[in-house]
C-alpha cells in the first residue's frame, strides 16, 4: 500500500526537523522504500502503523531509526575514484611537503555514511605515504545516523560491499575474514576517530583541517543551510587547506570565497586569496 499524503507529510516534517535534509513532494516513492524494512523489523503490518507509533514516540531512540533508515546514502569503496587520484598524486604530496617540518596533517569525513570512504582514504594513505606513520595523523569521519557510525566502527562488510571497488589486494592486506563477511584489522579501525556531527546544526570542537571530505551530502539541503554548511567548513579549514565535494555539486552562488582547482572530476576547492 503507498503511503498516504498525511503520512509522507509528517515523515518530511520529521526528517528536516532532525536532519535539515530536504523531501521534496515526488520522493513518497523513496520513504516507502526505506520504511518498509522498518515496518517489518519493528512488528508492524503498514507504514500507517510506523507513523502512528512515530506520533507517539517523535523524540525516541524509535524516532532515531526513522531518521537514520532516510539519511543512509549508497556508498561505495573508491567511489568515483577521480578525488583519490588527486589526493594520492597531488593533494597529500604537496601537504607533506608543506607540513614537512611540523609533521602533522589533518582530516575530516563529514559525510562518512557506513565508512567506507573513510577506510579508503586510510587505505590509499598507507599504501603511499609510508612516512605518515611517523606524522601526528589526526583523522576524523563523522555522520548523523547512530546506525552508520556502529557499522563504522564495527569495519564489517559483506562480500558484495567489498566486491565494489574494492582491489584483492587491498582487501587481504586490511581486512580479515569473519564467517561470510569481512572486517577491517583492528589497527586500522582505531586510527579513525568517528564521531556523530549534525551538520545544520552546531558543529562540536575539532582541530583545524588540512583537507575536508564533504562529498554527496549538500545536495540534500536547501540553499541556505549549503551556504551555512560551505561557511562552517571555511572556518574549519586552514588557508591553504582542501575541500572535496562530490560529481554533483558546487560552491556557485553558495559561497564566492571558494576557488575551483582544477582537478579533473575531483570536486576539488581552497579558500581564495
Amino acid at each position: 500500500m503507498a503511503i498516504n499524503p498525511n503520512d509522507f507529510d509528517f515523515i518530511r516534517k520529521l526528517i528536516k526537523e532532525r536532519s535539515a535534509i530536504i523531501l521534496e513532494p515526488g520522493k513518497e516513492y523513496l520513504v516507502e522504500s526505506r520504511m518498509w524494512p522498518l515496518v517489518n523489523s519493528e512488528g508492524l503490518k503498514t507504514i500507517e502503523e510506523l507513523v502512528q507509533k512515530l506520533k507517539l514516540q517523535s523524540r525516541g531512540p524509535f524516532a532515531q531509526k526513522v531518521v537514520d533508515a532516510m539519511t543512509t546514502n549508497e556508498t561505495s569503496f573508491f567511489r568515483d575514484l577521480h578525488p583519490f587520484e588527486a589526493l594520492k598524486k597531488i593533494v597529500i604530496p604537496e601537504m607533506m611537503k608543506i607540513r614537512a617540518k611540523e609533521k602533522t596533517l589533518s582530516l575530516w569525513c563529514g559525510a562518512s555514511s557506513s565508512g567506507q570512504e573513510p577506510y579508503t582514504i586510510l587505505m590509499l594513505l598507507r599504501e603511499n605515504f609510508p612516512e605518515l606513520i611517523n606524522w601526528k595523523f589526526t583523522f576524523i569521519a563523522s555522520d548523523l545516523s547512530t546506525e552508520m557510525l556502529t557499522r563504522c566502527r564495527e569495519g564489517i562488510y559483506s562480500q558484495l560491499e567489498v566486491n565494489r571497488g574494492l582491489p584483492a589486494m587491498l582487501l587481504v592486506k586490511y581486512f580479515q575474514r569473519e564467517n561470510m563477511t569481512w572486517r577491517v584489522k583492528p589497527e586500522f579501525r582505531k586510527q579513525i576517530d568517528f564521531r556523530q556531527v549534525n551538520l545544520a546544526e552546531r558543529w562540536p570542537i575539532m582541530p583545524k583541517m588540512d583537507i575536508v571530505m564533504m562529498r554527496n551530502v549538500l545536495i540534500y539541503f536547501d540553499v541556505q543551510t549549503k551556504k551555512k554548511i560551505l561557511g562552517n567548513i571555511r572556518q574549519l579549514l586552514k588557508p591553504d587547506g582542501y575541500m572535496f565535494l562530490g560529481a554533483a555539486e558546487t560552491t556557485l552562488n553558495l559561497d564566492d570565497k571558494f576557488v575551483r582547482v582544477q582537478f579533473p572530476q575531483a570536486g576539488c576547492y581552497k579558500i581564495g586569496t
